[in-house]
């Protein structure tokens, strides 16, 4: 069974943020695949959306056997699990529990009306950047 390379971007900003991402990552172990990289915690600002509550993010990097579909789809199930009540809509984002983003899936390039790989706006966010270059450069 082939092994790939997921990297997954993890936010909260409701609750015990910290818990939350440490119970995602559980999570995610369990149903995905092996957790190899835990990038440290980084607290961030809002962006894209008007909240009071600041986040808490972390990127992590998994081998998985899944194929992308069934990553996405387990890691939406992972986030209502948790507590997530709705998924932000038409670039209207909302405070969650837990947020779950595929950044990347080996090579793979998936652009179609449920996921597009490499996530588009990765590259603008320091709070995923920042943990994504600590956790690559450990990985080379």
């Amino acid at each position: 069974m082939p092994v790939s390379t997921v990297f997954l971007a993890l936010g909260s900003n409701l609750g015990n943020k910290e818990e939350n991402l440490h119970k995602a990552i559980q999570c995610i172990g369990d149903k995905v695949g092996d957790v190899v990289r835990i990038s440290a915690f980084l607290k961030s600002e809002p962006v894209d959306m008007i909240s009071s509550n600041t986040f808490v993010n972390a990127v992590i990097m998994v081998k998985t056997a899944l194929a992308p579909y069934d990553v996405l789809d387990i890691t939406q199930a992972i986030e209502r699990d948790l507590g997530r009540k709705e998924k932000s809509v038409n670039g209207v984002h909302k405070d969650r529990i837990i947020d779950i983003d595929i950044l990347m899936y080996d090579d793979v390039e998936i652009n179609d009306g449920r996921l597009v790989l490499p996530h588009p706006r990765m590259r603008q966010r320091d709070f995923v950047m920042k943990p994504l270059m600590e956790i690559m450069t450990e990985f080379k």
